[in-house]
């Protein structure tokens, strides 16, 4: 996998990430590229839109590729995402196999790829994957943090 694959790549997860936000979404985007680069899958966040605390991202894509692959193994694929992977979805990432990790900006509050907690290279695991962090971190991190101060309102006090 080359560089120039990977910010192909983040690129569509960004774009994924801005339909969430266009949703009132947060907007977080994961693209599923295999071996030579080639789009299997790609989501964005859709916890309101389905209901459903699942719906992560990076997990609505890593279903997709499975799926589209027929296989549940996706030992020869990248997962590239926006936002640094929570422990469940880190958790989806490993137990699928993924080969790399790449992500965006850095999640000091649920990271679980090597902020707060490191679940995809943990030794005591049978799995561990590739981790690339930070790519294109200020660009995605930015996206966050404007949804955050732009579209979520603290409910007022009772």
């Amino acid at each position: 996998m080359s560089p120039a694959d990977d910010d192909t790549a983040m690129d569509i997860a960004i774009t994924e990430a801005r339909a969430g936000a266009a949703a009132g979404e947060i907007p977080i985007g994961a693209v599923v590229i295999d071996e030579v680069g080639r789009v299997i899958a790609q989501a964005h966040n859709q916890r309101e839109g389905l209901r459903d605390p699942t719906a992560h991202a990076e997990v609505i894509a890593l279903r997709e590729a499975a799926a589209a692959l027929g296989r549940w193994r996706l030992d020869d694929c990248t997962l590239v995402v926006t936002l640094e992977p929570c422990p469940m979805c880190a958790g989806a990432v490993m137990m699928s196999r993924v080969k790399r990790l790449v992500f965006g900006a850095w999640n000091e509050e649920y990271g679980a790829a090597g902020s707060r907690w490191d679940l995809v290279r943990d030794r005591r695991l049978h799995h561990r994957s590739e981790v690339i962090g930070g790519f294109r971190a200020d660009e995605c991190g930015a996206m966050v943090r404007e949804f955050m101060v732009t579209k979520r309102t603290v409910p007022e006090e009772r």
